[in-house]
């Protein structure tokens, strides 16, 4: 039984990845953050208590901060497969942490690939590493972007990621350890945090059908991104690490569609005109913004067999239709009294 680990298993693509990597007979072990709150909502319908037999889901407490605890913990585990996912991910906040961004963004994964390298050398076990990058770190460089595309960051988690990255190639090129970096670009779901601008729109358009919200304050909506669905993408991830080769990928629909094309299809899902309810904030523009990503992943598709199967119509369809129910939920609550 392979044994993987992942860092950032609470997030969206975290629970996706740890669902897949389960159905593949994997034995599955997660690092997350001590909290005086659980975190672990979207990982309830897979886990088991580990007092159970055979219980294949296990968490460690840790943090892409701590290289000693990351050390601990991958000697505790003893991985085929890390994939570190673990960051601060959100592209604005950025702007207002910017060391916090850098030190778990940039330094937690030099931290993790230095703790690998070490367990390698020490164990003699063989260890391949999964690296998330983002599409963010091609900032203002023109679409179609792809592998050989200049990075031109517009961010402090896009600046942070890039570092991330060629951390990334060079511990693969400098002592033979088996690091892909996969350049995910944007990839959404009902699991996506809900201050993310896909899920910010989808769960507002279900409130405000059901009357529990009138306005949605959004920054830029000319901003047009490459959306697919993260469930399609972690399989991406899985596949660069049973290549022969560590190389880099990659990950995209190939298409583009603004931040309006988003709001036309999930208020139009519901029947709604969204420009009664939206609303521009200047708070929610970035310094700097990065006005257009489209990936090209003709890589992926050509060494890994890898395409997106869900469109971006379908993607939308399937946030809003989720949403809908937690808004019909949340209705039901405050009909009843109840303040959900």
């Amino acid at each position: 039984m392979k044994r993987a680990l992942i860092t950032g298993i609470t997030g969206q693509d975290g629970s996706y990845l740890a669902e897949f990597l389960l159905a593949k007979g994997y034995e599955v072990h997660g690092l997350i953050r001590r909290s005086s709150t659980f975190n672990t909502e979207r990982l309830e319908h897979i886990y088991i208590d580990p007092h159970e037999a055979g219980a294949r889901l296990k968490l460690h407490f840790g943090d892409l901060s701590d290289a000693t605890g990351l050390a601990h913990v991958i000697e505790q585990v003893q991985p085929d497969e890390i994939y570190n996912l673990g960051a601060q991910s959100h592209v604005r906040v950025s702007f207002d942490q910017p060391e916090y961004t850098a030190d778990i963004v940039a330094l937690g994964t030099l931290r993790l690939l230095g703790a690998a390298r070490d367990y390698r050398d020490r164990s003699g076990r063989d260890v391949r590493i999964y690296q998330a990058g983002s599409s963010e770190m091609f900032g203002e460089t023109p679409p179609p972007q792809n592998e050989e595309t200049t990075f031109r960051p517009r961010s402090p988690y896009a600046v942070g990621k890039l570092a991330a990255h060629w951390f990334a190639v060079n511990t693969r090129d400098a002592y033979d350890l088996f690091v892909a970096n996969g350049i995910l670009f944007n990839h959404e779901s009902p699991r996506r945090g809900e201050t993310f601008v896909s899920r910010k729109i989808t769960r507002a358009a279900g409130r405000i059908k059901l009357g529990l919200q009138d306005k949605l304050y959004l920054g830029n909506l000319d901003a047009a991104r490459d959306w697919g669905f993260a469930g399609d993408y972690v399989e991406a991830m899985w596949l660069m690490l049973q290549a022969e080769k560590a190389s880099d990928y990659v990950v995209a629909t190939g298409e583009s569609h603004s931040i309006r094309d988003l709001l036309d299809l999930a208020f139009g899902r519901l029947k709604l005109d969204w420009s009664e309810h939206v609303e521009i904030d200047p708070r929610y523009f970035r310094p700097t913004e990065v006005e257009a990503l489209k990936g090209d992943a003709a890589k992926a598709n050509r060494d890994l067999g890898w395409k997106p199967k869900v469109e971006f119509d379908d993607l939308i369809v399937m946030m809003v239709d989720h949403d809908l129910d937690l808004a019909k939920r949340e209705r039901l609550l405050v009909d009843s009294g109840f303040e959900p």
